[in-house]
């Protein structure tokens, strides 16, 4: 049985890997990598050291140092340089080891501020990112012409996936690094439990692209067994929500009057629109997606049974 290695496993993407239903079908064996406590992937040698201990046959690599727009707007040094670590060293010690294939993770969050949309795979150095991304950005743009250079020099067979809004269980729900969705659920909840009135940033008006973390993870398997190619590949459901509508719809799961929502017109709101060209992967696959009112459902099941062991921080309410 060969040995798929997962790393950044303790994210939204990655814990739906470890989902027992997934794993029972036997067909490959699992190790996955938590967090940096564990390996620091910015390191190259620890990384190539971990690498060689596990000796798996393929790499899922899902580490990466993310955040919403307050995380990001902050710390564009630690964020490039991190993602950009990460990238080579993941790279490196695939390369040394002899490893079979790796899949390496992009954003649709590094397209160009002033890309045409919908956003195309050519078009991904084309122009300047979102100023307030800038670091992020650049540190996944990256990873495009690091897949490119080693496939040409090392004959390494790396591919690179590229994704929109991902939502899922075991997400990030801290208010002070969380991205829109589960910081939305968070504060929601909160307001709920709390009789309070549930401020979001921006005006709503945003539309924003969403994908279930388990129908990601399965296109994951399909394209570890059937692509190869330097051409990185838009991943997304096309199901678009404004961010209006996204709050309703979460609202509705905890019984919460959206009417007591505020919308916070001061706070950044971000891009109006990130719509990705899916052409190049509706080409490979048809692939079936679930509904967000459907995926939702489900997450906000799994949050309300499980918030007692979520780490959160609430006390500022930055994102």
């Amino acid at each position: 049985m060969k040995k798929i290695l997962v790393t950044g496993s303790s994210g939204v993407l990655g814990s739906s890997f470890k989902e027992e239903k997934f794993t029972e079908n036997k067909k490959y064996n699992f190790e996955f990598l938590d967090s940096r406590k564990e390996v620091d992937l910015r390191n190259l040698d620890n990384t190539i050291n971990f690498f060689n201990k596990s000796s798996p046959n393929y790499v899922i690599n899902l580490a990466a140092v993310s955040g919403g727009i307050g995380l990001s707007s902050k710390y564009h040094a630690s964020l490039l340089r991190d993602n950009a670590l990460i990238c080579f060293n993941v790279l490196e010690a695939c390369r040394r080891i002899n490893i079979e294939k790796v899949i390496m993770t992009l954003s649709t969050g590094m397209y160009p501020k002033l890309a045409k949309l919908p956003y195309n795979e050519k078009d991904i150095h084309t122009g300047d990112p979102l100023e307030n991304n800038y670091g992020y950005s650049f540190g996944k743009r990256i990873i495009e012409p690091s897949i490119r250079a080693y496939r040409s020099e090392y004959e390494l067979n790396a591919i690179g996936l590229i994704l929109s809004g991902i939502y899922g269980e075991n997400d990030n729900f801290n208010l002070n690094s969380a991205p829109m969705l589960p910081a939305t659920i968070n504060k929601i909840y909160n307001a709920k439990y709390n009789n309070e009135i549930c401020t979001v940033w921006g005006d709503g008006s945003q539309l924003r692209e969403l994908t279930y973390s388990k129908d990601i993870r399965n296109i994951y398997i399909w394209f570890l067994e059937n692509y190869s190619s330097e051409n990185c590949v838009n991943i997304s459901s096309g199901e678009e929500l404004a961010i209006k509508d996204i709050v309703k719809i979460i609202c509705e799961e905890f019984d919460y009057d959206f009417n007591l929502v505020k919308f916070d017109v001061s706070k950044p709101k971000g891009i109006l629109k990130k719509t990705t060209d899916i052409s190049l992967q509706n080409s490979l696959n048809k692939f079936d997606f679930v509904k967000f009112k459907d995926g939702i459902k489900e997450v906000v099941k799994w949050y309300k049974k499980n918030i007692k062991n979520l780490r959160l921080d609430n006390k500022k309410n930055e994102f």
